[in-house]
């Protein structure tokens, strides 16, 4: 199972969706500032899913034999299932940090959060479904 993940493939995929997570991240700052934190996150993932979506194609799952519409396809059901990890995640630390006496940067550390923890899942989802 770690092999998978200890591939030119896999860093590839890490750069381009680190570089697709501060797209996310800091799309939710400015629409934070005419959303609620809800709504902002859920924003910013589009956003960056938009991002991730070209770059993924373009430099990581280069030898895909799909249409680009089959890959946009399974590429929006397997961020489906990640923009419900994150959105959960940063929610619920939202509302977990203050009551552990974090008090600065809250939305800040509750979204990066929720952002990062989908990234093995959303490789094996990539991997698997929208770029074969």
């Amino acid at each position: 199972m770690i092999r998978q993940f200890m591939t030119r493939q896999f860093f590839g995929f890490l750069l381009t969706g680190g570089l697709a997570a501060c797209v996310n991240f800091g799309s939710r700052i400015v629409y934070n500032r005419w959303l609620d934190f809800s709504a902002s996150v859920v924003f910013a993932y589009l956003t960056g899913m938009v991002t991730a979506f070209i770059l993924a194609r373009a430099f990581v799952f280069t030898q895909g034999t799909q249409s680009m519409q089959r890959s946009a396809f399974f590429f929006v059901l397997v961020n489906g299932v990640a923009v419900l990890q994150t959105w959960a995640i940063s929610m619920a630390l939202y509302h977990l940090l203050p009551l552990a006496g974090v008090s600065r940067f809250v939305p800040e550390i509750a979204h990066a959060v929720g952002v990062a923890v989908p990234v093995f899942t959303s490789y094996l989802g990539h991997k698997k479904f929208s770029f074969r």
